[in-house]
């Protein structure tokens, strides 16, 4: 581990906040200071302190190259990651995490058992992960510099492994196939159920869940975590006892169902938009809980293929934003200047229509921003047209 001189040391707590480009400027011809040093300090800190808030408080903590800080889970998600493993692993006497990285899921995963084991076969993220890892809550860590699957042999049985597959190619390049992922999953996961009663895998949010599902052995279920209305991660539970269909959870845990449960969902289809229209939050999309949403809260799709859903009554539960339909409008210039005037503002989005956002800007001459928000969509008997809305709050409609 790279020792801290005094001069970087002042240097990184002077400048926590400043510009990494123009630090790097400033820092040319510098001596006394270590810049390699002091600049991934520095723009460790501010990467951190939104994603991981909670390590970035540790003063003395050290950070890695900013491939690993954009690689490593975000605090929610490394805690939604606790309740999980509190819930399903009963006996918590040791664990290991076979794809440390920086090790902020193993931090707070490893307070949970016994043993903790971080697995690692990247030796700067070693050296990192010793000196980290104390500091945030588990002095009681291994670390083994190693390779995920050669690890496995030497590892005694365990409750839980945890394992994230790097999805980048050789050339650096993001991948999103299962298979593509290395170590893979697939070939792995038998051995891996072998020497853990429950694996909990993090995957890309960008890789189709159904496939997972199909895919992988025993899964007991599978989570969709977002955060900020972004997909962040996809968590697969396999465990040797799990049998039957998995369950799939989203919306930060508050809406779980059956794969069989949204193929058996009959939703109604509304004639018309009613006074609410309601827009899933993307966990729920990635779910495919498409006709399942609807059946849940008692709502009515608008289109099959649509995805927004609307009632004549608020649902305070749901799970996304919640509008008031106040206009449903066809597609003509002239409609829509009468409903927002001659310059018209408003936030466009689209579903199941054929045209882009950009597109229709253009045509509508629109400009961005505003209280209103529009909804360019397709009805369930193939209407194209502008809905019309106010945002609604959980005090009622803005």
């Amino acid at each position: 581990m790279e020792e801290l001189n005094e001069a970087t040391r002042r240097f990184i707590e002077a400048h926590r906040r400043d510009d990494i480009a123009r630090l790097a400027l400033q820092l040319t011809g510098r001596t006394d200071i270590d810049a390699r040093l002091a600049l991934t300090q520095i723009e460790g800190w501010q990467r951190l302190q939104a994603k991981v808030p909670s390590w970035a408080a540790q003063p003395d903590l050290r950070y890695p190259p900013r491939l690993s800080l954009e690689q490593c889970s975000g605090e929610a998600a490394a805690r939604y990651k606790v309740r999980l493993v509190q819930r399903l692993v009963s006996h918590r006497d040791g664990m290991a995490d076979l794809t440390g990285g920086l090790g902020v899921d193993f931090a707070f995963l490893a307070p949970l058992f016994r043993r903790a084991v971080y697995v690692e076969r990247q030796a700067v993220l070693c050296r990192l992960a010793r000196h980290n890892l104390p500091l945030v809550g588990a002095p009681h860590a291994e670390v083994k510099e190693a390779d995920a699957v050669a690890a496995l042999d030497s590892l005694p049985p365990l409750d839980l492994l945890f394992i994230d597959p790097a999805r980048r190619d050789a050339a650096g390049r993001k991948t999103v196939c299962l298979a593509d992922c290395e170590p893979d999953l697939e070939r792995l996961a038998l051995r891996l159920l072998d020497k853990a009663g429950t694996v909990l895998a993090k995957l890309s949010p960008m890789l189709d869940l159904r496939e997972a599902l199909s895919t992988l052995p025993h899964v007991a279920e599978a989570h969709v975590v977002a955060e900020g209305g972004e997909c962040k991660e996809l968590l697969v539970v396999m465990q040797r006892t799990a049998g039957g269909e998995p369950l799939i959870v989203c919306a930060d845990g508050r809406l779980g169902f059956h794969p069989s449960e949204e193929a058996g969902a009959l939703p109604h289809y509304a004639t018309q938009p009613h006074r609410y229209l309601y827009e899933p939050e993307a966990s729920v999309l990635k779910a495919g809980a498409f006709r399942l949403t609807a059946a849940r809260y008692g709502l009515e799709k608008l289109h099959p293929n649509s995805h927004l859903y609307t009632a004549d009554r608020l649902v305070t539960d749901f799970p996304g934003r919640t509008f008031e339909v106040t206009a449903c409008s066809g597609m003509g210039r002239a409609q829509l200047r009468t409903l927002l005037g001659e310059k018209p503002k408003a936030n466009l989005s689209v579903r199941n229509f054929p045209a882009t956002v950009a597109e229709l800007r253009k045509r509508l001459k629109l400009h961005d921003g505003g209280d209103t928000y529009l909804f360019a969509t397709t009805l369930a008997d193939g209407a194209h047209v502008l809905l019309v809305c106010r945002k609604v709050s959980a005090s009622g409609p803005k």
